[in-house]
């Protein structure tokens, strides 16, 4: 269902009032209240960049993931270390197919040649003020010669890549040294699956 035809749902107007790197639309609408009436018009804004493909690269065989560490501006203005440990991840352009985009960026920021992708899960990354998705996977690795830093210069990518025991990469999203949903949710699953994933590698 998309938005123009929920019933529920009453635009009464919308604007684009920034479009660059990322875009800015908002809002004036009502909707249908749990008890059949209508809302009070509401204003909400809605920041959207895109949908992203992302990977946690584990190796059953070394019972290691690869994790990254780069620069990002958000954490910074939030008083974070900015340099914030995560998993692959890229947007997924006009047309693409979800596992091609998760593929291509294992490759470009890692340097790793997946073998086999498995769905972990597809989710909003913040569905209060945004409709992006997340396609996230796990993809199967050797990582033994991983390491380096990596990344497309013309994007202004600086990526740290390291293997990392899965005990430890846990203990960083348990202890809050991983701070991204998707880093959280990926290695949740993992943790929930490795068992399996090492019985079938």
């Amino acid at each position: 269902m998309t938005k123009s035809d929920d019933s529920r749902v009453d635009l009464v107007e919308e604007k684009t009032p920034y479009q660059g790197f990322s875009r800015i639309r908002v809002f004036h609408l009502r909707h249908r209240k749990h008890d059949g009436s209508w809302s009070d018009v509401i204003d909400r804004e809605v920041f959207q960049r895109g949908d992203a493909a992302a990977v946690v690269l584990y190796d059953p065989a070394a019972d290691a993931v690869v994790l990254l560490e780069q620069f990002r501006v958000s954490a910074w203005v939030a008083g974070r270390d900015p340099w914030q440990r995560e998993t692959v991840a890229g947007m997924i352009p006009p047309g693409a197919h979800p596992e091609e985009v998760a593929r291509r960026e294992c490759l470009e920021e890692t340097g790793c040649e997946v073998g086999r992708l498995e769905p972990i899960a597809q989710y909003f990354s913040s569905p209060g003020t945004s409709p992006d998705r997340v396609w996230l996977y796990c993809g199967i690795v050797n990582s033994t010669a991983v390491g380096g830093v990596h990344g497309l210069a013309s994007e202004g990518e600086d990526i740290k890549v390291a293997v990392v025991p899965f005990s430890d990469a846990l203990a960083m999203a348990d202890d809050g040294r991983i701070e991204n949903a998707t880093g959280i949710v990926a290695l949740g699953w993992l943790a929930r699956n490795r068992d399996r994933l090492r019985r079938t590698a």
